[in-house]
C-alpha cells in the first residue's frame, strides 16, 4: 500500500535543512543552454507592426468591463501609448530540432517621461494553453484570442507604465512551425526565452537621436504559472550563460516538478490536471523518447488514440471535453470501497472525504492505473526529498527509475541559486498549481541557504490571508529599503486580493440563491417536509417551520457549493494574477 500524502507534508518547509553551493547549480542536471546564451542560428525571422494602443483609449476600454476595472486598480492609469509588434524568430525544439517561435513585443511611446527614451525590458512567460492560435500581440487586433486576458493584463501593468515587453508565444503556438510545445522542458523553454529576448531587441526601433524608446540595458523577467516555471529556468539558464538580468519575479510556477508530480501521483489532483497531462507527456517523449512504448501504455483506451498530437489545438477547452478528447477533471480510477463509497485503488484513500474527489471517477478517467502504480512505486522505493516526507535535504530524488520521474528530476528547478533579486508569489490555496510544494518549498531552501551565510536575495510573497494557514511575507538578502517596500506592497496586494476574493464568493452565492433549479429543489424539500410533519400529526405551523428549515438547508447548501466551486475554477487562472503580476512590477521598480 503507497502512502498518501496531503499538502502539509510539505508546509513546514522552515524547518529544514539543505546547503547547495551559489551560481546556478542544480541537484540535478538540467542541462546547459548554448554558450553565449543563443542557439547558433538564432535570427529575427521578421516583425510586423500591429494597431498601436493609446493611453486614452486603453484606459477607456479597460474602465468598460468590470474584469478591465479590477486589471485598472491594481496596475494603474495607462500613461503611455503602446506599439505592439508580431515577431518571429528561430528557436530549437525540445529534441533540439530547428523551429521557429513568435510573441510580442509592446514598446512605451507617447510625452509622459516614463513613456520614453531609455526604458527596462521585461521578459515575460505565459500561461499553459491548449489554443494552437495563442497570440500575445493579438492585443488590438483579435480581442477574442486566447491570449487576450493576460496581453492586456502585461500591456496595462507594464508597458502602458513604461516598460519594453518581449513575450514569446513560445515554439508549438501562433505561426510556429513545431508540431507540439515542449512543455515544461527546462532546456528548450530557457533557451527560447533567450532566444525571444535577443529577437525582441533586433526588433526595437533604432534612433541614434535617443529620442525614441530604447533599451536600457536593465532587464526583468517574470511569468506566470507555466510561465512562472519558464521564468525560474529563464533565470537560471541566463545566470549560467552570464546573461546580466537585473531582477526575476515568477509567479505561481510549477518549480519543483517532482514533489508536485509525486503529489498528484499520490492522488492530490489539481484542477487542470486532465489538460496538462498530454501536454507534459507529449513534451518529455518528444525529447526523451522513453515515456511509454504507446500511448495506451500511459492512458485509458478512451483517450489513448492521438492523444500525442492533441494539444496544441484548435479546438476550445470546452470542447475537448464535451467532444471526449479528455475527460474534464478525472485523472485517475476509482473503485467501490468496502462500505460502498469510492476510493483511491492505490492508496486506499476514502474519497467521500477527500478534497480531491473531482480527481477520480469509476469508468472515465485519464491515466491508467497500472502506470500510475508503476509511477508510485518508484516514488517509494526512490523518494523526493519533499513529498510525500519533507527531509533534511528536500531535492529531487539522486535515481528515480520511472521514465516520467526522470523527466520530472531533470527538469526539476529546485537548487537553483539566483545571482539575482528574485520574487515569488502565488496563493497557498491554488488548487492547480500548488504553493507548498512549488514556492513555498523553493523559498525554504534558499531561505536556508541565506541562513548559511550565502549571498542570496528573495522574497516569497503568498497573496491569501483567507486560509488557516497563511504564509504572508518573508524575504531575505534584500536591502531594508526594498524590504519595507515590498512588505507594504505585500500588505496592499493581499488586501486587495481578500476583498475580490469575498466578491467572487457574494456572487456565487446570491446567483445560486435564484438559480431555477434551486428554487424548485428548495421547494420541492419544503414541500416534502411539510407533508411528513402533518402526515405525523404537527400542526401547520409546525410544518410551515419545517418546510422552511428544508428549503433553506437546500438554498444554503447550493449556496456554499457555488461558492466554493466559483473561488476553486477562478483561483489560479483570474484571481492571483493581477496581485502578483502589479507585485512583480513593484518588486522590479526597486531596482
Amino acid at each position: 500500500m503507497f502512502q498518501k500524502t496531503t499538502m502539509a507534508a510539505a508546509i513546514t518547509i522552515a524547518t529544514s535543512v539543505l546547503l547547495v553551493a551559489c551560481g546556478g547549480s542544480n541537484g540535478n542536471n538540467n542541462g546547459a543552454v548554448v554558450g553565449g546564451g543563443t542557439t547558433p542560428t538564432t535570427t529575427l525571422l521578421g516583425s510586423e507592426q500591429k494597431p498601436a494602443l493609446s493611453a486614452a483609449n486603453f484606459n477607456a476600454s479597460l474602465g468598460a468591463s468590470a474584469s478591465g476595472q479590477a486589471i485598472l486598480s491594481v496596475a494603474g492609469q495607462p500613461k503611455c501609448d503602446v506599439s505592439i509588434s508580431h515577431i518571429e524568430y528561430s528557436t530549437i525544439g525540445g529534441a533540439g530540432e530547428a523551429t521557429t517561435a513568435s510573441g510580442a513585443l509592446m514598446v512605451p511611446t507617447g510625452s509622459d517621461p516614463s513613456c520614453t527614451g531609455k526604458r527596462p525590458v521585461v521578459l515575460y512567460a505565459h500561461g499553459t494553453t491548449t489554443s494552437k492560435g495563442f497570440n500575445m500581440a493579438s492585443l488590438t487586433t483579435d480581442p477574442t484570442n486566447a491570449a487576450a486576458g493576460e496581453s492586456t493584463l502585461v500591456a496595462a501593468t507594464f508597458a502602458a507604465q513604461g516598460y519594453i515587453v518581449v513575450a514569446p508565444n513560445y515554439a508549438g503556438y501562433d505561426t510556429s512551425t513545431l508540431a507540439y510545445h515542449p512543455y515544461v522542458n527546462y532546456k528548450q523553454q530557457s533557451q527560447e526565452m533567450i532566444d525571444a529576448l535577443k529577437a525582441g531587441r533586433a526588433a526595437l526601433p533604432k534612433d541614434a537621436a535617443g529620442t525614441t524608446t530604447s533599451d536600457s540595458g536593465k532587464l526583468f523577467v517574470t511569468g506566470y504559472s507555466e510561465g512562472g516555471y519558464v521564468a525560474m529556468a529563464a533565470l537560471k539558464a541566463m545566470d549560467a550563460a552570464h546573461i546580466p538580468v537585473t531582477a526575476g519575479a515568477p509567479m505561481s510556477g510549477p518549480y519543483s516538478l517532482e514533489a508536485y508530480g509525486d503529489a498528484i501521483f499520490y492522488g492530490n489532483t489539481p484542477i487542470g490536471g486532465t489538460v496538462f497531462a498530454p501536454l507534459l507527456t507529449t513534451s518529455y517523449q518528444k525529447a526523451y523518447s522513453n515515456i511509454y512504448n504507446i500511448t495506451s501504455d500511459a492512458y485509458t483506451s478512451a483517450y489513448a488514440a492521438n492523444i500525442d498530437t492533441l494539444l496544441p489545438t484548435t479546438l476550445s477547452q470546452d470542447d475537448l471535453f464535451t467532444t471526449g478528447k479528455l475527460p474534464q477533471l478525472a485523472l485517475f480510477q476509482s473503485v467501490a470501497g468496502s462500505s460502498g463509497g469510492q476510493v483511491d485503488p492505490i492508496t486506499g484513500a476514502d474519497l467521500s472525504t477527500s478534497q480531491f474527489s473531482f480527481g477520480f471517477d469509476p469508468s472515465s478517467y485519464l491515466i491508467n492505473t497500472s502506470y500510475r502504480a508503476a509511477y508510485l512505486k518508484d516514488a517509494a522505493a526512490n523518494p523526493d526529498g519533499a513529498v510525500p516526507t519533507l527531509t533534511a535535504s528536500p531535492l529531487p530524488a539522486t535515481a528515480p527509475q520511472h521514465p516520467l520521474r526522470k523527466a520530472f528530476a531533470l527538469n526539476d528547478l529546485r537548487g537553483y541559486v539566483p545571482s539575482m533579486p528574485v520574487l515569488m508569489c502565488g496563493g497557498n490555496q491554488d488548487p492547480t498549481v500548488f504553493f507548498a510544494p512549488n514556492a513555498q518549498l523553493m523559498a525554504g531552501i534558499l531561505g536556508n541557504i541565506a541562513g548559511a551565510g550565502a549571498p542570496v536575495a528573495f522574497a516569497l510573497l503568498d497573496v491569501d490571508t483567507t486560509s488557516k494557514a497563511p504564509v504572508g511575507f518573508s524575504s531575505a538578502g534584500l536591502s531594508p529599503s526594498v524590504t519595507t517596500s515590498m512588505k507594504a506592497v505585500a500588505q496592499q496586494a493581499q488586501t486587495g486580493f481578500g476583498t475580490i476574493l469575498g466578491a467572487t464568493k457574494d456572487a456565487a452565492i446570491e446567483a445560486a440563491k435564484v438559480d431555477p433549479k434551486v428554487v424548485a429543489a428548495a421547494n420541492a424539500a419544503g414541500q416534502a417536509a411539510y407533508v411528513k410533519v402533518l402526515t405525523a400529526g404537527g400542526t401547520q405551523a409546525d410544518a410551515a417551520a419545517a418546510a422552511k428549515a428544508a428549503g433553506t438547508a437546500v438554498v444554503t447548501a447550493a449556496a456554499t457549493s457555488a461558492a466554493t466551486a466559483a473561488i476553486a475554477s477562478s483561483y489560479h487562472g483570474s484571481l492571483v494574477p493581477p496581485f502578483c503580476t502589479s507585485a512583480a512590477r513593484a518588486f522590479f521598480q526597486q531596482y
